[in-house]
């Protein structure tokens, strides 16, 4: 399964983005700001321009770990239910560590992160619950059926 995050309204305080599951358009996401990084810089230049917990995912390819409990969200009723604490986990960001897909609705619940749901508010996510539900159910179903998950930052 492919994942793709088109980024389409850079703000100075957020990105709001449209994400893609195998070319189909699935729902928006909302991340920190864009600094225009990339998974090709060196990582003392990505770690030089990101300012910690307010910066966007560095654009490039990720395969996602849907394996690994995430301590912070085991803890929560939501995600112990949904995923077992298993919050999809992008794998060697350069610069970055635990980038997670998850709920939220504005850029203060990003910290790094990926929110997914429906822009319907400006600078927001709304219905985050359900958009994450229904992704990860499609997520783990294709890692099921032994499919790798990538996700492409552009």
């Amino acid at each position: 399964m492919r994942l793709t995050v088109e980024r389409r309204w850079p703000k100075a305080t957020y990105t709001i983005g449209r994400l893609y599951v195998d070319g189909v358009y699935f729902c928006n996401t909302l991340e920190d700001t864009d600094r225009g990084l990339n998974k090709f810089m060196r990582e003392d230049e990505i770690v030089q321009k990101k300012v910690y917990g307010e910066t966007a995912i560095p654009k490039g390819t990720y395969v996602i770990d849907m394996d690994t409990v995430s301590p912070k969200y085991a803890a929560v009723k939501f995600f112990a239910d949904v995923c077992e604490g298993k919050v999809p986990r992008l794998r060697n960001v350069p610069g970055f560590d635990c980038i997670l897909i998850h709920t939220g609705n504005t850029a203060l619940d990003t910290r790094g992160c990926l929110l997914v749901g429906l822009n319907t508010k400006v600078g927001q996510v709304t219905s985050s619950r359900d958009t994450f539900q229904k992704l990860y159910a499609k997520m783990k179903e294709a890692k099921d059926k032994g499919e790798a998950v990538t996700i492409e930052i552009k």
